[in-house]
């Protein structure tokens, strides 16, 4: 059996995101709160027991856990791989992968356009 540590992805070690379920107001920890003053960096588990959503002043039970946004979904050794598309976070991904299909298609129908 091996003793080695569980690696873990660069979202995994990020700071979760949580949603309001009420409004769906999105508590980021890399943006803090300057609503009620709370420095960027803070975990949504540092926040006081009072803190209230911004935007519709639920409580902290409303929240849930989304995970990490604007993370690297890979390890960090891995980074360095793959013409740099690896250190793209899914969301710029997405728009990579779906643009160039959009431009595929846009050159795809200008070839009907020769005669």
């Amino acid at each position: 059996m091996s003793d080695r540590p569980v690696e873990k992805t660069l979202a995994e070690q990020a700071l979760a995101s949580y949603e309001c379920r009420a409004c769906g107001y999105v508590y980021e920890p890399d943006k803090g709160d300057s609503k009620s003053n709370t420095p960027a960096g803070t975990p949504f588990e540092q926040l006081p027991a009072d803190w209230r959503c911004p935007v519709c002043g639920a409580s902290r039970s409303a929240f849930v856990n989304i995970g990490a946004r604007n993370a690297p979904s890979g390890f960090q050794e891995n980074l360095n791989y793959g013409f740099g598309v690896n250190r793209l976070t899914p969301g710029q991904k997405n728009i990579l992968i779906f643009g160039g299909l959009a431009l595929a298609f846009l050159f795809f129908l200008s070839l009907y356009g020769l005669n």
